[in-house]
């Protein structure tokens, strides 16, 4: 399994965020970063970031499905922005304006974090903001966005990766995981969880998730695996045996391990260990309960096994996460 390497941060200082929209402006990835930062946290009643959209072009301009826009400005919002996001662009094939790649630039040269969704990437790219490091964007387009820029080391199949400062991601749902993998590592995970839950979608997906699940809708209708996974959610530390858990679905252990696949996009193990981090996660940032006990409490059996996973996942410790999430300000 890939590692995926994730900077740890505390609660922004700079909370401004800025949404680039422009001509032909992809409205789905647009939305999706607008619900996910634009929103007020539902238990504090603030909004995380202090958000505005800034626009390529001046005045009103077109978007996907007949939209038209008028945005709070123009590109000089960039300036001193904590954090940029690119949802999408209109072409792989259209290079962006040269007054755009400047104010990129220069705000990344500034210390703002930049974030594209889908097609975004090839922005990033054409700044150079992507040479040598990894990117990843829609599967019908890496291969492209490789071409295109041969510094970039192109994940073909990864729904998002974070390279600390710049952080990218596939296009649809991928932009929806991306958005909570940043609330999360800017938050912690009981902001990042209670977003997900606003917004109906599965609370965490790792980047190094594929892209491409082979049977995402079954051709007929078949049993669901949904209240075996809400039991496995609430046996943490009950052992997984395969055999088992296909009679209880009654299936055979092949079709059970091919259904779950399709259900979820890897194999039961994996999905256990995240389901187990995030607990873990949720446990260290909400009391003093000690390392012993949260592995306990999260299925891992032993502190040993929780330190391992977390520094293979998450490239921290659970000290330093509790140190880094617990007790803090929700809204920074």
């Amino acid at each position: 399994m890939q590692k995926i390497e994730a900077t740890r941060v505390s609660a922004p200082q700079n909370r401004r965020l800025v949404l680039l929209a422009y001509e032909c402006l992809c409205t789905f990835e647009f939305g999706t970063a607008v619900e996910a930062f634009g929103r007020a946290d539902e238990l504090t009643g603030k909004t995380l970031y202090e958000l505005s959209v800034a626009s390529v072009e001046e005045g009103t301009f077109g978007a996907q499905g007949g939209v038209r826009l008028v945005v709070d400005g123009g590109l000089e919002l960039l300036e001193g922005a904590g954090t940029i996001v690119i949802p999408g662009w209109r072409s792989v094939h259209e290079p962006a304006p040269a007054r755009l790649i400047d104010a990129l630039q220069k705000a990344h040269n500034s210390g703002s974090r930049i974030v594209s969704i889908c097609a975004g990437s090839f922005v990033l790219g054409a700044a150079g903001l992507l040479d040598g490091k990894r990117a990843t964007a829609h599967w019908n387009s890496t291969e492209i966005l490789a071409q295109k820029f041969p510094k970039v080391q192109v994940e073909h199949g990864m729904i998002y990766v974070d390279e600390g400062s710049i952080i990218t991601s596939a296009g649809g749902a991928a932009g929806v995981d991306l958005c909570l993998h940043l609330i999360r590592r800017d938050y912690g995970i009981e902001v990042a969880n209670r977003t997900a839950r606003r917004m109906v979608t599965p609370p965490m997906r790792e980047g190094n998730q594929a892209q491409l699940i082979q049977q995402p809708v079954p051709l007929r209708q078949t049993k669901t695996l949904a209240p075996l996974l809400d039991d496995l959610r609430s046996h943490l530390n009950t052992p997984m045996v395969i055999e088992q858990l296909a009679v209880q679905v009654g299936m055979s252990r092949r079709t059970f391990l091919r259904r779950f696949h399709d259900a979820t996009g890897t194999t039961p193990g994996e999905w256990m260990l995240t389901v187990r981090l995030e607990k873990a996660c949720a446990l260290l940032e909400s009391g003093k309960m000690s390392v012993d006990r949260v592995a306990e409490q999260a299925g891992f059996g032993s502190p040993e096994t929780l330190r391992h996973h977390f520094r293979q996942r998450l490239n921290t410790t659970p000290t330093r996460w509790r140190k880094e999430f617990s007790g803090r300000d929700l809204v920074g």
